[in-house]
């Protein structure tokens, strides 16, 4: 059993900053990749950025230069820096993990944390 608990969200007006993060809990597995999505209403859920084990990032283009994805692999956690935030970045956002676990990967999901940047 396989559970990512997420903390940071909140309301910050535009310009501001947030962290994100999301630790991996449970017994038998390995995390193969770490990565962010967000959904904001009316609009479908989109990824915001990933990471590997071995450190290789992805970004989406309307966050490049803005945002930093990073992991902590000892202690199974991801964390998403957002800087110059903008109304537009208002979203549900949500951790996901790819894991192996004992003998097969699965995709894990966090409960979501509202980001709310206000104008």
């Amino acid at each position: 059993q396989v559970q990512l608990v997420e903390s940071g969200g909140g309301l910050v007006q535009a310009g501001g900053s947030l962290r994100l993060s999301c630790a991996a809990s449970g017994t038998s597995f390995r995390i193969n990749a770490m990565g962010w999505f967000r959904q904001a209403p009316g609009k479908q859920r989109e990824l915001v950025a990933a990471i590997s084990r071995a450190g290789n990032t992805n970004y989406a283009d309307s966050v490049k230069g803005r945002f930093t994805i990073s992991i902590d692999s000892a202690k199974n956690t991801v964390y998403l820096q957002m800087n110059s935030l903008k109304p537009e970045d208002t979203a549900v956002y949500y951790c996901n993990a790819n894991m192996w676990v004992v003998g097969a990967t699965y995709d894990y999901w966090g409960q979501g944390t509202q980001v709310t940047v206000s104008s």
